[in-house]
C-alpha cells in the first residue's frame, strides 16, 4: 500500500517556521486547537515538531513572560523533549506505522527533505479498522 493514500497535504495542515516567534506558535496552536504542530525552515524543510509540553517548558525559563515579550522569544530557540519523526514519500507501511505507535502524527517529506504533509494516527487506524471489520474473520 501506498502510504501517500493517507497523506494531508501541507496546504491543509497547519505548521510553523523555526523563525516563527513565541506568541505565532501559541496563537496558532490555540487557533487550530493543536496540541503539536510541526516546524519547517525557511527552505520548507521539516526541522522537528513543537508540542504543548515543550511550550511550557520553555516557557518556564522565561520569568515575567506577556504576551508582547511573546513577539521577541523565538520558537528555534526552545527545547524540544523529542522530534516526531519523519518519513519519506516512498516509504513502506511498516515503516509508517512504527512511528505512528508513538506519535500523533507521522510528517511526510518528498526526496528533497521538503515537507508535504502529515499522516495522522487516526487515518491509519480507520483505515485498520475498516479492513478489520471487512474481514470475514471475527475480532
Amino acid at each position: 500500500m501506498n502510504i501517500l493514500f493517507f497523506l494531508k497535504p501541507k496546504n491543509e495542515v497547519a505548521y510553523i517556521y523555526d523563525h516563527s516567534t513565541l506568541r505565532q506558535v501559541l496563537e496558532t496552536m490555540e487557533y487550530h486547537k493543536y496540541a503539536s504542530i510541526p516546524m519547517l525552515n525557511k527552505k520548507g524543510e521539516y526541522t522537528g515538531t513543537i508540542t504543548e509540553g515543550d511550550l511550557l517548558w520553555g516557557i518556564k525559563k522565561y520569568t515575567n513572560l506577556n504576551l508582547k515579550e511573546a513577539e521577541n522569544i523565538f520558537i528555534q530557540d526552545f527545547p524540544r523533549r523529542a522530534d516526531y519523526e519523519a518519513v519519506s514519500a516512498d516509504s513502506d507501511m511498516e515503516d509508517l506505522i512504527q512511528k505512528a505507535m508513538n506519535q500523533n502524527f507521522v510528517p511526510v517529506v518528498d526526496d528533497q527533505k521538503k515537507f508535504i504533509g502529515i499522516i495522522t494516527r487516526k487515518s491509519i487506524i480507520e483505515y485498520c479498522y475498516e479492513k478489520l471489520k471487512k474481514s470475514d474473520e471475527p475480532y
